[in-house]
């Protein structure tokens, strides 16, 4: 299960202050140590983390919680709905364009599996309806473009592609084809970069511009693929790309290995952009819509506060 790791962590600190009867200040600046410790060990970044249990620790220490018949629901109680708040309550969904196609740009750092995830998305869309064209913008790996084509074919997905031209060119190109084909989403697989290569985020923003100039009357949005076990670094990576190209989403993949996902939590606080998909495994189905809600409520598991 994703984020298991973390839920299990911030379970089982809770769980030592419902076990008790009454709570002191001390018991519960402990309880509160320990929940630090769960999300730096989830690679929550430190600030994130710092910021957070100071938000919490605050109100659960005051007399009121303190003296209530119930303090450690009190605290718990006071900790999700700040989790909750951290995390946003409305789950981000694609959004579409009267105009077709609604453009969808994947992002991201070399080996995150932007190219799998295009695959991915477009069998996800393709389920609810949609008729999704992949345009293969990435000129720079080696077998990229075969790739994509290799994984359309398995989602029955069309591939549109124009050899190692200006990715930005092939990119228009593909918006006219999916127009002439009747497709209603564009998903444009670009090349994976690091964020620190200022030509390459160039050549990003580039396509973004030129997309958003030649076709302002349809959505464009851009998602950051990023790689779950990246860690602490993930932040730093995400703002990179946020500054280049302006990030609407976050897919994460890899979270069915021991990613401890935490970087979702430090993305959405600090840059408020919404996580919208995981992936949670290798097969071409395992993606899944990210329920705010639903994260918060599993990383309390047993320890959901009372109603």
């Amino acid at each position: 299960m994703a984020f298991e790791g973390l839920s299990q962590k911030l379970s089982s600190a809770l769980s030592k202050l419902t076990g008790r009867g009454k709570l002191t200040e001390q018991a519960v600046r402990e309880g509160m140590r320990e929940v630090r410790m769960a999300l730096l060990e989830a690679d929550v970044n430190y600030l994130v983390v710092k910021d957070f249990c100071k938000r919490v620790t605050e109100p659960c220490v005051g007399q009121q919680v303190l003296d209530s018949l119930s303090p450690a629901q009190q605290v718990i109680k006071i900790v999700n709905e700040e989790m909750t708040a951290l995390m946003g309550t409305e789950n981000a969904r694609l959004t579409w364009s009267s105009s077709v196609p609604t453009i969808y740009m994947l992002c991201g750092l070399q080996g995150a599996g932007k190219t799998t995830m295009a695959a991915k998305l477009a069998n996800y869309l393709q389920k609810t309806g949609k008729k999704p064209l992949l345009a293969a913008c990435d000129i720079y790996r080696p077998a990229a473009i075969n790739q994509l084509q290799v994984v359309g074919k398995q989602v029955n997905v069309p591939v549109y592609e124009h050899g190692t031209q200006d990715p930005a060119k092939t990119a228009l190109e593909a918006v006219e084809r999916a127009r002439y084909l009747g497709r209603d989403v564009l998903i444009i697989d670009t090349a994976g970069r690091l964020h620190n290569k200022k030509n390459l985020m160039e050549e990003l923003s580039k396509m973004r511009r030129i997309i958003d100039r030649e076709y302002s009357e349809a959505t464009v949005r851009c998602m950051l693929i990023m790689d779950a076990t990246t860690g602490q670094n993930g932040l730093n990576q995400a703002k990179m790309f946020k500054d280049a190209v302006e990030i609407n989403g976050i897919i994460l993949t890899k979270l069915d290995g021991t990613a401890k996902g935490g970087v979702a939590i430090a993305i959405r606080r600090e840059l408020n952009v919404p996580v919208w998909y995981i992936g949670v495994g290798e097969g071409i189905d395992d993606l899944q819509a990210f329920e705010a809600k639903a994260f918060v409520n599993a990383l309390f598991g047993d320890n959901e506060p009372d109603k």
